[in-house]
């Protein structure tokens, strides 16, 4: 008789997202420690230092606990508490993978969908590169057409490699892009990110249009690692 393998996804299925796990610790913090309502939190370096966790991993925690109503981030000002949790009360709203998660993953793809693509692009790929690019800096002050467009020009990205299963996949992270990224966004998102990103954009439309594969492979990874950066240390 044949032994049942048992997939790792069964394994993990119902393993809580590290975010959700540090959210716990935080809530469990604030009620040792006794912060009312209405207090502040330690700053996240004295956070992360006390939890030993990544700058990274505490700011997802915190934007899920944000959105969870425990907690509110004030810009310029630090975390404070909205309410006490209660030690049952861990419903916070599932939202996905991580943000930083779904970057690495990004990284690890997206350069090497951009190095195909410089090498195999045709005219009219580059042309819906080149497009979503235009679009995506005419509307630099729209937030929502200039989402849509920054989705368009990665996908075209992946497009112009001639590959559906590397659409398919890309288009699976950006629809990863959920509540918890959206709010770490409306955070923590400067005017100098958003101008170095249309800067970053054209440098990866030029060495894909240049057919330089090796350009565009670090023309993407230094975007992807510039967003990373901005959101992990503000």
């Amino acid at each position: 008789m044949l032994k049942k393998t048992v997939l790792p996804a069964e394994n993990s299925a119902h393993e809580p997202r590290l975010y959700r796990v540090v959210a716990d610790r935080i809530q469990e913090l604030i009620r040792n420690e006794h912060i009312a309502a209405g207090e502040r939190l330690p700053s996240e370096r004295d956070l992360a230092t006390k939890l030993s966790v990544s700058r990274a991993s505490l700011r997802e925690a915190l934007i899920a606990l944000e959105l969870g109503g425990v907690i509110e981030v004030r810009g310029g000002s630090g975390v404070y508490v909205s309410e006490i949790p209660e030690p049952a009360d861990t419903d916070l709203p599932e939202a996905g993978p991580g943000p930083f998660e779904v970057l690495s993953a990004r990284r690890l793809i997206e350069s090497e969908i951009a190095a195909i693509a410089a090498r195999v692009a045709t005219d009219s790929a580059v042309d819906a590169i080149l497009q979503a690019v235009v679009e995506m800096e005419k509307n630099h002050d729209n937030y929502s057409s200039n989402e849509q467009a920054d989705r368009n020009f990665h996908l075209a990205i992946a497009r112009a490699t001639g590959n559906s299963a590397l659409v398919g996949s890309l288009t699976y992270l950006w629809d990863q892009r959920g509540r918890l990224w959206h709010k770490l966004k409306e955070h923590f998102q400067t005017e100098e990110l958003r101008q170095e990103t249309l800067k970053d954009h054209r440098r990866i439309l030029e060495a894909i249009a240049a057919h330089d594969p090796a350009a565009a492979r670090k023309a993407m990874r230094a975007h992807l690692e510039r967003v990373t950066r901005t959101f992990s240390r503000g």
